[in-house]
């Protein structure tokens, strides 16, 4: 087994930074909001028309305005704080307050790792293999999309393939994608068999959660709003993340491409509100820079780091929980990956973050998913829990060591001094995952790189991995739900 802390739902004490004054808050939300008034989002979705018609939005064809009232209305009913409770309650999850939780990559197409040293198209067997890393580590505390694309199985079942490998290879917090009728229905079927839930219990409570991004700028494709409203009605877990790349499908400027991602996420809010006051919701920030050269977009940049941290002072303005992603641009996992992703993980604690997608194991803008970067990755998120552990600045007597510092004086050192003895691998001192090692003891281990020493720690994970529980009758229930949906073709529709 590998050392590394205990479960527990992180607490951030610190204090967000707020890069803007009041005035730049008020021209942000100005901004937004004469966006939704003049301009108006496309819903390329008739159902969510007719519904934001109902509500009083101005229609015309796809476009939809709405007025800044309408929006500060549904707001209002909208939660600052809510919990989502898997089929293990032990996981249950806070999204809100002073939490922040990290999640695993998820959705890249593509597979890399050391010994294979290119990347490939993912598979159920990698895809798997993410699972379990997922379930190890405890410094993960939900399941994203799927963590690599098993494009090895068909696209009209593979949701009901992967949803079940998520519900009994995890017992964490799941996530279905908002793609359609059959894929949220089948998805919501699921995860409510694998609880052992009645109907009632299921809408009573977030029991999982979905992510939908608008199609920058300024519009919302047909399946995730389908997928967002049914979510919405059954009262799951909902966050919108605008895909705002600043220079590309949003204003160059910063806050230019922050107002509009704003603009197209409230919208959605609004939609969710309207039908459901209350609806559990959180706005997502993916808001980065490209290389103006070639197009391809930049993560853990001072421009991401700055975006993250407004859109978080913009998320406190509304009331809203909020994500954001762990990134980076690097095709492998090297010093660019890391310090990359190290600043966009960084950002999110200083942005008040509550959900942080992609926080182990991305590559490659979103293209490939790792096993060492995500061991790598959880590393960090190790090091983050112990900087959150309140214990480092406790200031009674024994912490701040006066006797200590009078026994010691001006000569000697605190090696053996009781007081060291006492608090030396307790509670108190711990390493953050797994034992840290200087250069001699780097050199003592072989001379491994950090890569080829994460590619030996995923192997051990996996060996050491231990599926969680489940009762059989759900198991079963669960099976048979599986292979009926297969029976009758999955979800056929192209859209």
């Amino acid at each position: 087994m590998i050392n590394q802390a205990p479960w527990c739902v992180p607490v951030n004490p610190d204090r967000p930074v707020d890069p803007m004054p009041d005035e730049g808050v008020t021209a942000i939300h100005e901004t937004a909001m004469r966006i939704l008034e003049e301009i108006g989002i496309a819903f390329y979705n008739p159902e969510a028309v007719a519904v934001l018609k109902q509500a009083g939005c101005r229609v015309e064809g796809e476009t939809v305005r709405m007025g800044r009232d309408f929006v500060a209305e549904m707001l209002s009913h909208a939660p600052a704080r809510w919990t989502i409770t898997p089929r293990n309650p032990d996981r249950r999850i806070t999204i809100g307050g002073n939490h922040i939780l990290f999640g695993n990559v998820s959705s890249p197409p593509n597979y890399w790792d050391l010994e294979l040293g290119r990347k490939q198209p993912g598979t159920r067997d990698l895809f798997r293999k993410f699972l379990r890393l997922s379930q190890y580590y405890n410094c993960i505390h939900f399941i994203g999309g799927y963590p690599v694309e098993p494009v090895d199985l068909h696209p009209a079942t593979r949701h009901l393939d992967a949803i079940r490998d998520k519900l009994l290879l995890t017992d964490k917090v799941p996530h279905a994608y908002a793609l359609g009728a059959e894929r949220v229905e089948d998805g919501m079927e699921m995860v409510r068999l694998a609880a052992g839930l009645a109907q009632e219990e299921f809408d009573a409570s977030p029991r999982m959660f979905t992510n939908i991004n608008s199609t920058s700028p300024l519009k919302h494709d047909y399946p995730m709003l389908d997928g967002w409203m049914r979510m919405a009605r059954r009262g799951q877990g909902l966050i919108v993340s605008p895909f705002t790349l600043a220079g590309a499908m949003a204003p160059v400027t910063m806050v230019g491409a922050v107002a509009q991602s704003l603009a197209e996420g409230l919208s959605a809010i609004a939609l969710a509100q309207y039908i459901r006051p209350g609806a559990p919701c959180a706005f997502g920030t993916f808001t980065s820079n490209v290389d103006m050269k070639s197009g391809a977009p930049a993560f853990g940049t001072p421009e991401y780091m700055r975006a993250t941290q407004i859109t978080g002072q913009m998320c406190r303005f509304y009331g809203l929980p909020m994500r954001s992603s762990g990134a980076c641009a690097a095709n492998v996992p090297d010093g660019q990956a890391m310090w990359e992703t190290s600043n966009s993980l960084w950002a999110a604690v200083q942005s008040g973050s509550h959900v942080v997608y992609h926080a182990a194991g991305w590559l490659e803008g979103g293209l490939i998913a790792s096993p060492e970067k995500f061991v790598m990755d959880c590393e960090v998120l190790g090091q983050m829990l112990r900087y959150f552990d309140p214990s480092l600045w406790r200031t009674d007597p024994g912490d701040l060591a006066y006797d200590a510092i009078a026994e010691v004086r001006h000569e000697g050192h605190f090696f053996g001094i009781q007081h060291t003895q006492d608090r030396y691998q307790s509670a108190f001192w711990q390493p953050s995952l797994s034992d840290w090692r200087n250069f001699e003891g780097w050199q003592a281990q072989g001379g491994v790189w950090t890569a080829e020493r994460a590619n030996l720690l995923y192997r051990r994970v996996l060996e050491d991995y231990r599926e969680p529980p489940i009762p059989d009758d759900a198991r079963a229930a669960l099976t048979e739900f599986v292979e009926k949906r297969r029976a009758e073709g999955g979800a056929p529709r192209d859209f």
